[in-house]
């Protein structure tokens, strides 16, 4: 008798829809998400419905945070980049002024003549400086 249920489990498990999440369609998706494609785009590239990532994104949550690391590979290859071009002075130049703004960035100060006294306001000016100044009740 209990071969009977072990058969009948078996019969039940291989009944149903076939899944289309293959190794294939992981694999293209993988490889997408290492392009830093957006899910539309892997959805497009793996041939599959958006749904269908959702779906197996929330029976397989480890899947979301792999998702999440493959999207950072073309980060680690961008800075490897840069590391490895440092020795060329124009890189350097351009990873400091981002890296330590503070020290190396080229900000741009105007040409501006400084004045000696400082200029007098036109009486537009004055007076609305003067109804601000009553407004806080000074004088």
């Amino acid at each position: 008798m209990s071969d009977k249920k072990k058969s009948t489990s078996c019969a039940k498990e291989k009944t149903g829809r076939k899944t289309v999440m293959t190794k294939e369609v992981l694999g293209k998706l993988e490889e997408a998400f290492s392009m830093d494609c957006s899910d539309a785009e892997s959805c497009l590239h793996a041939n599959i419905s958006p749904d269908t990532l959702y779906s197996y994104q929330k029976q397989n949550p480890e899947f979301s945070e792999r998702k999440r690391l493959l999207r950072q590979k073309l980060i680690l290859k961008a800075r490897r980049t840069v590391m490895d071009n440092l020795t060329d002075i124009k890189v350097a130049q351009w990873y400091l002024e981002r890296k330590l703004k503070n020290e190396f960035s080229i900000k741009y100060i105007p040409n501006v003549p400084p004045d000696d006294e400082p200029s007098e306001l036109d009486d537009f000016h004055k007076k609305r400086v003067a109804e601000i100044l009553m407004a806080f009740g000074e004088d």
